[in-house]
């Protein structure tokens, strides 16, 4: 496979290898490219976490379990206020 870069990656590969972190260019696209493999990994993960944490929340709600923004907050600070008090 051929690839030809865009003059700014070009530049980023040069100033990789002259750090001398790395020996080749292909050394430079590999580590790229875990990284974004990595990042994609993360991304994925935090995709299934926020899926799982909207079904929660739609099972509540399904349940009547749901408080409007106000009333929520005001539980919180309750919460907060008793657990202050209790270690006081």
């Amino acid at each position: 496979m051929q690839i030809v870069l865009p003059p700014e990656l070009e530049e980023l590969v040069q100033r990789q290898l002259a750090s001398g972190k790395y020996q080749t260019a292909i050394e430079v696209l590999i580590a790229g490219a875990k990284l974004l493999e990595q990042q994609e990994d993360i991304y994925q993960g935090r995709l299934q976490e926020l899926q799982q944490e909207a079904q929660i929340g739609w099972d509540a709600a399904q349940r009547g379990e749901l408080f409007d923004g106000s009333t929520a907050m005001a539980q919180i600070r309750a919460n907060l206020h008793s657990r202050h008090a209790a270690e006081s």
